[in-house]
């Protein structure tokens, strides 16, 4: 990969690393990676992508999302589908330099999303496998490694034990060499035992290799020969180490996933963490564990699989039990520390007090958590499902209701889905109705967020139907408002108000104010967008003398939105004005840009009522550059839209016709029918105003038939006027549009 001189060769922007397991490609390919960083400016991605662990590999949807975050991509930005986000993440990778390294992985169509979209990149994948497809497709370059041929590996074997042992023989090495099958990770762990034992002679060394302490079979070696070798090696080293290291090691074998932190490490033995700390500073003295970043630890998965061995072989049954309930336990309260930092009006409530050997970690702060839950995010989802597998049901479903505060903030619908589905499995088994209300909510909201609204629906009604039948009252009113939720974005408005109105009075009456002032928000929305404005400018302002006394800053701010579009319908422009900015004024106190985004759309509609169109516009534009920048494209839109909008009312028509364009290809790949038809309407309205009335004809034609499949006033007096406008009216509107 480098020449004489020491400059990268690349022949193509994809290299396969290839060969069989504890062969080295990991080693080699991170090594590389090191020392080549600096030629990539835009950074390195890395991945294991766990082609051969025992759980299931890790999706490109999931590898994704996390790349998109680690672009600089805000959470709630990355889009839900597989395509959306490889389309995304080649765009942003488009124009950047980076090094990709795909560890570990298990076939090409694992690979594929996940190749950037500049020339100037390069990208390493790793795989036991040849994926001949990514060759003959991609014309990616493979480097097969094999293994260590007997002279080699008598040389390394000489080198790590050069200082300690001087006396053995070339023979005696050769001969520890071939029973380590010439694989750089059996010869490092073997070395590193002999280095150990300085006085013991290396033929008596060999003969305690010989000696097979039990039956291993590694699934995941090629050949016996691989299997015999890895076995004697990792046996050997097992056995030489102190009994708290060695216990420490097999119950790594019952972390639900290959890497983790020093407390988990602690939790699996019940343990403090400098007792932690100084077995795992003896495992990877032995070369049996491998620190790969400050604090966290990770296994091979030929040594995972070893250590699962050595664990039932060792561990009885109930003491297997006790120690997966403790490291789940602790994985769940500390979830929960960490949603009550990161989202504390939206946290589950979790009624199961901590165990008294789990000391969870908590957190001080909103930006200590989150760095906790992106490091064990897939730790978490594995523990769901490892829970589930294992039999502790009732800390299944919990678990994965506690995510769904962070899931909901992080837009993580892959992993908030999975767990969200397996927790209602666990709730039924587990015998809870509460608990499989709360798990039919979870995936319902999980849904719900990434638009996939029939799934939704049929998991709100689930709940609602089980919070009925056991008078959970709270919990009915929760699912009523999902419901109301569901009928405003399907523009259902009178069901949504219907939903929204039971809800506020069971709330009302059993004293959840807080709850009550977001459903008065909801209502309040769904009114204005009937336009009833002075309702729903009273319910807001009891709404925000909530949230304000609650420090609710997200639901004071969404409120002032809504606020002003109520006061800009009863025509109170100023007052219109004030909320409008009151709202920004919080994103900006808040460092919030998605909020920023959202609500300068709202004073941009006020800014064009006043006749301020030049203001309207700049609001817009910011809006659209946040939104692109977020990934949010059914916002984008929005402003787009209303940046068309202002263009017309300044006379730019061409302008105006091209952001049209924009907004209605956008709508149309989200499928929003209600905000197509807007951004129709007013395409036709520029292109009228710019004499092509043809075009702006069958744009009419269109609105008007995506406009029959709602019912309000709105949309009846939007069909009304495009239909005299489709006639040969001239009555061109200004101002903002229904």
């Amino acid at each position: 990969m480098a020449d004489g001189g020491g400059e990268v060769f690349v022949p193509s922007a994809v290299v396969v690393v290839t060969g069989t397991a504890g062969v080295g490609k990991t080693s080699l390919a991170l090594h590389w990676a090191h020392r080549v960083r600096d030629r990539f400016p835009a950074g390195a991605l890395y991945v294991n992508l766990r082609g051969h662990d025992a759980n299931a590999p890790v999706s490109p949807g999931q590898v994704l999302d996390r790349f998109l975050r680690d672009l600089g991509l805000p959470a709630a930005a990355v889009p839900v589908g597989l395509e959306d986000r490889a389309s995304l993440y080649r765009s942003m990778t488009a124009d950047r330099r980076l090094l990709v390294l795909l560890d570990n992985a298990a076939t090409a169509a694992q690979v594929r999303p996940l190749l950037p979209g500049a020339a100037g990149s390069l990208t390493l994948v790793t795989s036991r496998n040849s994926l001949p497809g990514l060759v003959a497709r991609e014309g990616a370059d493979r480097l097969d490694l094999a293994r260590f041929p007997d002279a080699e590996a008598v040389l390394l074997l000489r080198a790590v034990t050069a200082a300690s042992r001087t006396a053995d023989g070339p023979d005696e090495l050769a001969e520890l060499a071939r029973l380590c099958a010439g694989l750089p990770l059996a010869l490092r762990i073997a070395a590193e035992r002999a280095a150990g034992r300085p006085l013991m002679l290396l033929c008596e060394l060999i003969a305690e290799l010989k000696d097979r302490s039990a039956l291993w079979e590694v699934l995941t070696a090629e050949t016996e020969e691989e299997t015999d070798a890895m076995h004697h090696v990792f046996a050997w080293s097992y056995r030489a180490l102190p009994e708290a290291a060695a216990r420490q090691f097999r119950l790594l074998g019952l972390h639900p996933g290959d890497e983790f932190g020093l407390p988990a490490a602690a939790a699996l033995a019940g343990s403090t963490l400098a007792e932690a700390r100084r077995r795992l500073d003896v495992l990877t003295g032995a070369h049996l564990v491998e620190e790969c970043a400050p604090g966290r630890y990770r296994l091979h998965d030929l040594l995972r699989a070893y250590a699962v061995t050595q664990v039932q072989e060792t561990e009885s049954a109930e003491a297997r039990r006790d120690v997966r309930r403790r490291v789940l336990s602790w994985y769940l309260h500390t979830a929960d520390n960490a949603q009550s930092a990161l989202a504390r009006f939206d946290r589950y409530a979790l009624d199961l007090p901590v165990p008294a050997d789990v000391v969870p970690l908590a957190f001080d702060d909103h930006p200590s958590a989150l760095r906790w839950y992106r490091a064990e995010v897939g730790n978490l989802v594995a523990a769901v499902r490892a829970a589930a597998e294992t039999g502790c049901h009732d800390l299944a479903w919990r678990l994965a209701v506690v995510l769904r505060a962070v899931f909901m903030h992080q837009n993580a619908f892959e992993d908030w889905v999975t767990t969200a589905g397996i927790g209602i499995g666990s709730a039924a088994r587990d015998g809870s109705r509460a608990g499989e209300a709360e798990a039919y909510e979870n995936l319902g909201k999980a849904y719900f967020q990434s638009r996939r609204l029939d799934e939704a629906e049929e998991c709100h009604r689930a709940a609602l139907e089980i919070r009925r039948r056991t008078g959970d009252r709270f919990g009915e009113a929760v699912s009523v408002n999902a419901l109301g939720l569901l009928g405003l974005r399907r523009r259902r408005l009178d069901e949504a108000r219907s939903c929204f109105e039971a809800g506020v009075a069971i709330f009302a009456d059993l004293g959840e104010r807080r709850w009550a002032a977001l459903l008065l928000s909801n209502l309040a929305e769904t009114r204005c967008e009937l336009g009833d404005f002075r309702p729903a400018a009273e319910a807001l302002e009891r709404a925000l003398a909530v949230f304000r006394e609650l420090g609710d800053r997200s639901g004071e701010g969404n409120a002032l939105h809504f606020l002003g579009w109520a006061r800009r319908g009863l025509g109170s422009l100023a007052g219109a004005r004030a909320a409008a900015e009151a709202a920004l004024a919080i994103a900006a106190q808040e460092g919030n840009d998605l909020w920023e985004a959202h609500w300068l759309v709202g004073l941009a509609h006020v800014e064009r009522a006043a006749g301020r169109s030049e203001e309207a516009l700049g609001a817009c534009e910011r809006a659209v550059d946040v939104q692109r920048r977020l990934g949010d494209r059914s916002r984008e839109a929005t402003a787009l839209d209303g940046a068309g909008e202002a263009c017309r009312d300044l006379g730019r028509t061409d302008d105006a016709i091209r952001l049209h364009e924009a907004a209605a290809r956008i709508h149309r790949e989200c499928a929003d029918q209600w905000q197509l038809s807007g951004a129709l309407d007013n395409l036709a309205r520029a292109l009228g105003e710019a004499g092509r009335e043809e075009e702006a004809r069958r744009h009419r034609t269109e609105a008007l038939a995506l406009l029959a499949g709602f019912d309000d006033p709105r949309a009846a007096e939007r069909r009304e006027r495009i239909g005299r406008e489709g006639t040969g009216g001239e009555g061109i509107s200004r101002g903002p549009t229904p």
